[in-house]
C-alpha cells in the first residue's frame, strides 16, 4: 500500500484563511450590532435584546436543519464548497446590508429593518459553517491529520476574532470621519443669534474636566451654531418630563458625547473633537435655544470677561460618523470574507465518497438526555459563555460612557489588542504549559478562580475610580487567559463524554456531542445579549448618557449643580453599568462551577476505566 497523502502547506493555509474570513465576519456582527441598532441608530435597547434572542435560538436550532441539507447534496464540486460559497456570498451582502440600515426608517419600521436582516444574516452564515467544519474528512485522512488540522482552524478563528476586535472602532472612526461629510444625506442646519434666541451659560470645569458650580449666565449671546449630522439626527425623540408630565416631540440634545466639538469665542479657539459643551433646542424649527460651553480655568476666566458672548460654535455629529463608518467598514470585511472563501475553495479539493453525518435537535436532546455528563458540560459551557459574552457586549458602553475620554476609541482599540494576545497565548502556550503539570479539572477550576478574580479586581477598580487603561489590563489580563483556557478545556471535555455515552448507552455519539457545541454558544450569545440589552435599558445607557433633555430640564440642571443638588443619573447608571458587567458574570460562573463540581464525575480515574473497559469490548 501506498502512503497517504499529506496535507500540502498551501491546503493547511486555504482552510485555515477560511477561518481567518469567516470569524472576521461572525465577530463584527456578534460584538457590535447591538451597539450599531442601539447606540447609532437609536432602536429600543429591549428591542434588540429579543431579536438578538430570538434570532440566535432560532440559528442553533437552524444548524441541524443546515447539515442534512448538505449532507444531501450532490454536485459536481462535492457537497460543501457550493454551500460554503454560496453561504459566505450572500452572508457578506447581509452583513453590508445589516450595516447600512437606512437613515430615514426609524419606530417600528428600524426594528422590523434590524429582526429581519439579523435572522437572514444568521442563516446564511449557517449555509457557510456547517459545511465548513463539516468539510473536514473530504480532504483528510487519518485522525491525527484531522486533529491538527481543525486545531490549527481553531486558532486561525481566534486570529480573525482578534482582528476585527481589535481595529473596528478606530477603523469605523477613520472610515466615517472621511467619508461622512462626502454623504448627500448629511445636513447643517444653522441656529443664528438674529433668528434664533440663543441662551449661553459658561461652566468651569475642574482638572478633571468634570463641570463646577463655577458658572456665568449670559441673558443674549451673539454665537452663531452649526449642527452638522444627517436628516434622522436632526428628528429628535419624543421625551416625558415627569416633573410636570409633559411629552415634548423633536427635542434635540447635542453635546460633546454625540458630536465633535469646535469653537472660537473671541480670543478662546477650541479645535474639532476638542471643544466640551452642549446644546438643547426643543425642536428643530424653535425659536429659542440653550447652550452651555465647558471650559477650564484659564479659558472660563477669558470668556466670562467678556460682556457679551461673540463667535462661532461647530458641532459635527459623532453619529453620522459612526454610521456610515460601519456601513463602509462592512463592505471591507465583507469583501475580505469573500476573497479568503474563495481562496479555500479553489485550493481544497473534496473526496466524491465523503459521508457527512448529521444530527436532528431530536437526536442531540436525545443524547444529552441519555448522556448525564454530556449535559453537565453542555450546561457548564452555556453558563461560561454567558458570562463571558455579557462583558463583551457591555465593554464599549464600559470605555465610552464610563471610563469616556476624548480618546475612548484608541483605549478601547489597545485594550482589545491586549486581551486578545492574552487569549491566543493562552490557548497555544499557557494550556500546554500547565497540561504537563496539571490534569484538566485542576486547570478548569484554576481558569473559573482566575476569571472570578479578574471581574473583582475589575469591580474594585471601577469603583475607586480608576481611569488609566494600562492599570485594567490587570483583570484584562486573568479573564482573557480564563477564556483562553476554557475554549480548550471544552473541547477536551466534550471528547471525554463522548467516550462515557459510548460506555453507558453502548453507542458513540460523537457528531452529535459535538454538534452541540455550536448550538449553545449561540444560545448562550442571545441569552447574553439579551441580559446587556436590559442593562442598557434599565440604566439608561445610550448615546448622550445624561439623556435627552430640553432646555427647561438643562436649566434646572445646571441651578441644581449651582446649589449643591446635583444629579444622581449619571452615578446611578454607571455604577449600574459597573455592576452588571462584573458582579453578574462572576455569580453565573460560580453557579457553572457548583454545577459542573456535583455534576461531573469524569476525573482521570474514571476516565481510565472507562478506556480499559471500551478496549475490552
Amino acid at each position: 500500500m501506498g502512503e497517504r497523502k499529506k496535507l500540502t502547506g498551501l491546503e493547511k493555509f486555504a482552510y485555515g484563511i477560511g477561518a481567518v474570513g469567516k470569524d472576521m465576519v461572525y465577530m463584527l456582527s456578534a460584538s457590535y450590532v447591538l451597539y450599531y441598532f442601539q447606540d447609532i441608530m437609536g432602536v429600543s435597547a429591549i428591542a434588540m435584546g429579543v431579536i438578538l434572542l430570538i434570532a440566535r435560538v432560532f440559528d442553533a436550532f437552524n444548524d441541524p436543519i443546515m447539515g442534512v441539507i448538505v449532507a444531501k447534496t450532490k454536485t459536481r464540486w462535492g457537497k460543501f464548497r457550493p454551500w460554503l460559497l454560496i453561504g459566505t456570498v450572500t452572508n457578506a451582502v447581509i452583513l453590508v446590508v445589516m450595516f447600512t440600515a437606512p437613515p430615514t426608517l426609524d419606530g417600528k419600521g428600524l426594528v422590523a429593518y434590524a429582526a429581519i436582516t439579523y435572522i437572514l444574516w444568521g442563516i446564511t452564515y449557517t449555509m457557510m459553517d456547517i459545511p465548513y467544519w463539516s468539510m473536514v474528512p473530504a480532504f483528510t485522512d487519518s485522525g491525527k491529520e484531522r486533529e491538527n488540522l481543525s486545531a490549527l482552524a481553531r486558532s486561525c478563528a481566534g486570529v480573525g476574532s482578534a482582528i476585527v476586535t481589535i481595529v473596528t472602532v478606530m477603523a469605523v472612526a477613520a472610515i466615517g470621519g472621511a467619508l461622512a461629510d462626502k454623504r448627500t444625506d448629511a445636513t447643517v442646519t444653522v441656529y443664528d443669534p438674529s433668528v434664533n434666541s440663543i441662551h449661553a451659560y459658561v461652566v468651569q470645569t475642574d482638572e478633571g474636566g468634570n463641570p463646577t458650580s463655577t458658572m456665568k449666565e449670559y441673558e443674549n449671546a451673539s454665537i452663531t451654531v452649526n449642527v452638522k449630522g444627517s436628516a434622522k439626527f436632526f428628528e429628535g425623540v419624543e421625551v416625558e418630563d415627569t416633573s410636570d408630565n409633559t411629552v415634548y416631540d423633536g427635542v434635540i440634545n447635542i453635546s460633546s458625547s454625540n458630536a465633535d466639538v469646535a469653537y472660537t469665542i473671541g480670543d478662546v479657539t477650541a479645535k474639532e473633537g476638542e471643544g466640551k459643551a452642549a446644546f438643547v433646542i426643543d425642536k428643530k424649527d424653535a425659536q429659542s435655544s440653550l447652550l452651555v460651553i465647558y471650559a477650564n480655568a484659564e479659558d472660563y476666566a477669558k470668556l466670562t470677561s467678556m460682556s457679551e458672548l461673540n463667535g462661532t460654535v461647530d458641532l459635527n455629529s459623532k453619529l453620522e460618523v459612526e454610521r456610515v463608518g460601519f456601513g463602509f467598514f462592512a463592505i471591507i470585511i465583507g469583501a475580505l470574507f469573500i476573497v479568503f472563501t474563495l481562496i479555500t475553495c479553489f485550493v481544497i479539493k473534496e473526496k466524491s465518497s465523503v459521508e457527512m453525518k448529521t444530527a436532528s435537535v431530536g437526536q442531540m436532546f436525545k443524547a444529552l438526555v441519555q448522556n448525564d455528563q454530556a449535559m453537565a458540560i453542555v450546561v457548564t459551557i452555556v453558563l461560561v459563555n454567558v458570562a463571558v459574552y455579557i462583558t463583551s457586549n457591555l465593554l464599549i458602553y464600559f470605555f465610552k460612557y464610563d471610563l469616556g475620554g476624548s480618546n475612548w476609541q484608541g483605549n478601547y482599540t489597545l485594550f482589545n489588542m491586549f486581551i486578545g494576545a492574552v487569549q491566543i497565548l493562552a490557548m497555544m502556550l499557557f494550556f500546554p504549559l500547565l497540561r504537563k503539570k496539571f490534569n484538566a479539572l485542576r486547570i478548569f477550576y484554576y481558569s473559573i478562580a482566575s476569571a472570578v478574580a479578574g471581574y473583582g479586581i475589575l469591580l474594585v477598580m471601577s469603583l475607586l475610580g480608576v481611569t488609566s487603561v494600562y492599570v485594567f489590563f490587570i483583570p484584562g489580563f486573568f479573564i482573557m487567559a480564563a477564556v483562553g483556557l476554557l475554549n480548550v478545556l471544552v473541547t477536551v471535555f466534550l471528547a471525554n463524554t463522548v467516550d462515557y455515552g459510548e460506555y453507558k448507552n453502548h453507542r458513540r455519539d460523537e457528531s452529535v456531542i459535538f454538534s452541540m457545541q455550536t448550538f449553545v454558544v449561540k444560545l448562550a450569545s442571545g441569552i447574553a445579549a439579551l441580559i446587556a440589552s436590559i442593562t442598557l435599558a434599565a440604566f439608561d445607557i445610550q448615546e448622550d448618557s445624561e439623556g435627552f433633555m430640553t432646555v427647561n430640564m438643562m436649566v434646572k440642571k445646571l441651578k441644581d449643580l449651582v446649589s449643591g443638588a446635583g444629579t444622581t443619573l449619571d452615578d446611578f447608571s454607571v455604577i449600574g453599568l459597573r455592576l452588571v458587567m462584573t458582579l453578574t458574570p462572576i455569580f453565573v460562573l460560580v453557579v457553572a462551577v457548583l454545577l459542573f463540581r456535583r455534576k461531573y464525575i469524569l476525573n482521570d480515574r474514571k476516565l481510565e476505566e472507562i478506556s480499559a473497559e471500551l478496549k475490552k469490548r
